[in-house]
């Protein structure tokens, strides 16, 4: 099967991994895959090592940053995506017996997730101590239609067991966050900031609020449990939890019901109670089933843009799959929200929002679901003025400074060189601006957010650089790769404003058309003729490192005159070097933690002739130790694109299946999002070529010869087009819009309507 993720026999081992990849969520709420019956006290108890975690997205706290020495300009606080309060626990007896793992026999069990169905399952044969056998099927699902919704369903059948069985069901409100002092990755503090404000039991249902400690953010829920049988029923509350208590007779096959909504006050204002209550009532009216139904529907619509088709390997088109399906629950659909590094599933790098979403989750949707991709830029749009804010915190005068890692949109790293000093990211968000342009011709977009953030960005640039006789230089920073920090002219930032700059004159000549519109945004920002001659000139000025000798990129001006890591005799177990190695020693060697200059050469490949291309890439092949996830799928596509197709192949297989196979042996603390978009881009911008210019759409098809086909879809200008390559031929076509030029392998074709082009290889 490609379209579910199955496991048997649940090892409570590896509970915490299985969690990440059981989760649920839809972009606003999201619920790590925990066991029902394994609730807090158990995990205590037994000492299970299990994150058990619901999140909101943008939902937070501001934490202070501790400092033993601080300068000017460093964050005074970071935010923290919270745990909140926990709904997922119902505790099943057979009488006095609880069904534990831990004292009972697991007979048999398998756990599925259904990628189409949008909902995940769990079927137990379960004996007690006193030989009592019932089989328990556990479903539940996060709602793409009431986006507040997780619900659960238990389906009790008996084997030999007719008798009382009493469940067990609690909302319990007091929750902290994982934290994990061992790992730079995860929170070393700051566990407990949410907490219980009220509650209130009514005959059916009940509600929690809590509140958090600095940001004074709040979170309600509502919950009910029922059971589709006579039963007696009790709700209470006691030490911080809502316990509902429904004794019943099984006689026959018995459903267990739990709704669980949850409201933010970012959403939802202040009286929140009052402002969604009658929204529950609504939602307790809808079955399990109608749900199931139109998860199912919805994830058809999804798919239907987006599902990518391999031939040839199982294992990798269930790997895709599952990639994609974790995107769309975890992206944000609304102006609060963005995309994390690990979505909803968990709680790594405390649910912040990084450049990731702009280069590796961006042209996934900007591809398949536009609408989604527009609503990730507007994201940022709405956090200019804390941008310009942190401009003038680190010294300029003009334009905008976007924040290395964040939620509400300031930034959260306490260490520098590695996150203000990566000013590239303000010339990402304007890249992926000017691409969702390209793609879409959203011209009111532009006139209305774009512009005005490849504007201010550009200004920042200005600010940034100077002249010397190289031309334009860009000094005192740090590029993608975070195993060099605080250099001189790294090539990637440099690429990248060159075509910020490039872009914002573009702009400025396309849009000037439009006077009314065009008026109010340069009047509201203040822009000048004056400062588009200043883009010209530094743009044509941009000083770009070059090596002759070598006829390769250097990564920075210093980068080649340094030392080469000895990555052939580092152990293994010292793998990655940042946990193991301190970064002043990684800094002083040639050792990248991640693409960079190849990065910049797949962003913009038309700055150099194919030899340097792959010169540069060999060369930095050999000191990437791919410690980061974003970067195996990034060697893929370039080595695609240099001809080398069975070692691009290599390098997605390691992308593809990162998180189900663990091989970053991190999932625990949640899944890898850019990965997961890079998995995409490997396929559509490595395998198929596609590359996206000017009035340019262009495709140069390859296929690894351990894959039979693929095909997918993309929507390119109110187009959708149909890509398919097989071992022998290739096919692209025009499934809906107007008929296009575009161009194959520098051929120029048009794609009509009902036109076909098959090109032989």
């Amino acid at each position: 099967m490609t379209w579910n993720i199955e496991i048997e026999n649940i090892d409570l081992k590896k509970l915490q991994y299985e969690e990440s990849l059981f989760t649920l969520g839809n972009g606003y709420l999201g619920i790590r895959g925990n066991l029902e019956e394994i609730s807090n006290d158990i995990i205590k108890k037994h000492k299970i090592a299990s994150i058990r975690g619901t999140y909101i997205n943008a939902f937070y706290d501001d934490v202070k940053i501790p400092y033993a020495e601080k300068s000017f300009g460093y964050p005074e606080t970071s935010q923290k995506m919270l745990n909140l309060i926990d709904t997922q626990t119902i505790k099943i007896y057979l009488g006095d017996e609880l069904i534990s793992p831990f004292t009972g026999e697991i007979v048999s069990t398998k756990r599925i997730l259904y990628l189409k169905k949008g909902y995940a399952e769990r079927i137990m044969h379960y004996k007690s101590p006193k030989g009592k056998e019932v089989l328990l099927t556990f479903k539940r699902l996060v709602s793409f239609k009431y986006k507040e919704l997780f619900s659960q369903e238990v389906i009790i059948s008996p084997i030999n067991y007719y008798g009382e069985v009493v469940i067990i069901s609690t909302i319990n409100g007091d929750v902290e966050n994982h934290v994990d002092k061992s790992d730079p990755r995860l929170s070393h503090n700051h566990s407990k900031c949410l907490h219980l404000k009220s509650h209130q039991i009514y005959k059916d249902y009940a509600y929690m609020l809590s509140q958090t400690e600095s940001s004074h953010l709040k979170v309600a829920v509502f919950s009910e449990t029922s059971v589709n049988c006579k039963n007696k029923k009790e709700i209470s509350f006691n030490n911080n939890e809502i316990i509902t208590k429904i004794s019943f007779n099984l006689s026959s096959l018995t459903k267990v019901s739990k709704r669980n909504m949850y409201f933010d006050s970012l959403r939802y204002g202040e009286d929140l109670i009052k402002n969604t209550l009658l929204k529950f009532i609504e939602a307790r009216k809808i079955t399990f089933s109608e749900l199931i139904e139109f998860q199912t529907k919805y994830l058809q619509l999804y798919y239907n843009n987006c599902d990518i088709e391999i031939k040839g390997n199982e294992h990798l088109q269930l790997g895709i799959r599952f990639n994609l399906f974790h995107l769309l629950q975890s992206v944000g659909k609304d102006k609060y929200s963005n995309i994390s590094a690990k979505g909803l599933s968990g709680e790594g790098y405390e649910g912040h929002y990084f450049w990731d979403t702009e280069i590796f989750i961006f042209p996934v949707f900007l591809l398949t679901n536009p609408n989604i991709a527009k609503n990730l830029l507007l994201y940022r749009y709405n956090t200019l003025d804390l941008a310009k804010k942190r401009a003038r915190e680190l010294g300029h005068s003009k334009g905008i400074s976007y924040p290395w890692r964040t939620i509400k949109g300031t930034e959260c790293s306490s260490y520098f060189p590695a996150s203000s000093a990566q000013y590239h990211i303000n010339a990402d968000i304007s890249y992926s601006c000017i691409l969702y342009f390209l793609v879409t011709n959203d011209l009111e977009f532009m006139l209305k957010y774009g512009a005005e953030i490849v504007f201010e960005s550009a200004r920042l640039f200005i600010d940034l650089g100077h002249y010397n006789k190289n031309g334009f230089n860009i000094f005192g920073i740090t590029g993608p790769d975070e195993y060099t920090a605080i250099v001189n002219n790294n090539y990637y930032t440099n690429v990248m404003v060159k075509y910020n700059f490039k872009w914002a004159v573009k702009l400025y000549n396309i849009l000037k058309q439009y006077n009314n519109e065009f008026k109010q945004l340069t009047n509201k920002i203040g822009l000048t003729f004056a400062e588009i001659k200043e883009f010209e000139k530094a743009e044509k000025e941009m000083y770009l490192p070059y090596n002759k000798k070598l006829n390769i990129i250097p990564q920075d001006d210093s980068f080649l005159d340094k030392p080469m890591w000895d990555l052939a005799n580092t152990p293994k177990e010292k793998f990655p070097l940042l946990l193991h190695y301190h970064l002043l020693k990684i800094y002083r060697h040639q050792v990248c933690k991640q693409a960079d200059t190849v990065l910049a050469h797949f962003l913009l490949e038309d700055e150099v002739d194919i030899d340097i291309l792959k010169n540069t890439y060999h060369y930095y092949e050999k000191i990437t130790t791919h410690d980061s996830s974003l970067s195996s799928c990034i060697f893929s596509i370039m080595a695609m694109k240099i001809g080398e197709v069975e070692k691009a192949y290599d390098y997605f297989i390691d992308t593809a299946r990162m998180d189900l196979d663990n091989t970053h042996k991190n999932t625990k603390d949640g899944l890898h999002m850019a990965n997961m978009g890079g998995t995409y881009m490997a396929i559509v911008f490595g395998f198929a070529g596609l590359r996206i210019k000017e009035n340019k759409l262009s495709f140069e098809p390859k296929i690894p010869r351990e894959v039979e086909s693929y095909k997918f879809k993309i929507k390119y200008k109110g187009r959708i087009i149909s890509v398919y390559v097989n071992q022998d031929s290739y096919n692209i076509e025009l499934k809906e819009g107007k008929e296009i030029k575009i161009f194959i392998n520098s051929k120029e074709l048009i794609l009509g309507n009902k036109i076909k082009t098959i090109e032989s290889k």
